[in-house]
């Protein structure tokens, strides 16, 4: 049997209850078998990781993107005004280690998440309004060569090898 290429994933997308609204965004069942099939799959909310509670408030990047966070140019912070990007910053290196420590080469993680989000994120408006960029975690990891997938693009991540 050959070995699976390991697979960081979001936690909410495997239906754990872990964003800020207490919820899961759990993927569709067809997508879950093709991965579950494919990869080892690795979970992880880096939200969690860096110390946030489940519920917690919404949360926006403010003033950038995830590399403005993580070279403290921008900031994270709730709707009600609290500034977390501490933990934030926290969470993207705790997930960070966990995927080279498991050697994951690739991530599927949830689209527009202040975190996780790989090609949008909510614009630090609270008005639902989506723009370009990278959460803080989605841009960590790119940083340090893992390839990062949303939930949209689970048959591009099918079409890579395991290495990304």
């Amino acid at each position: 049997m050959t070995k699976k290429a390991k697979l960081l994933i979001s936690a909410c997308l495997l239906g754990q209850p872990v964003r800020y609204d207490g919820q899961s965004k759990p993927m569709r069942d067809v997508d879950w078998t093709k991965i579950h099939d494919r990869f080892e799959l690795i979970p992880a909310c880096p939200e969690c990781l860096g110390g946030l509670p489940t519920p917690r408030p919404a949360a926006e990047i403010i003033g950038g993107s995830g590399n403005d966070v993580l070279t403290q140019q921008a900031s994270v912070q709730s709707g009600d005004g609290q500034d977390v990007s501490q933990a934030f910053i926290s969470g993207a290196w705790q997930t960070l280690r966990l995927a080279q420590q498991s050697d994951c080469k690739l991530a599927l993680l949830k689209a527009n998440s202040p975190s996780c989000g790989n090609r949008q994120i909510y614009d630090g408006s609270f008005g639902n309004t989506l723009r370009d960029g990278q959460g803080v975690t989605a841009s960590l990891l790119s940083q340090h060569g893992i390839r990062v997938w949303n939930e949209e693009e689970v048959d591009a991540l099918l079409r890579q090898d395991g290495d990304g």
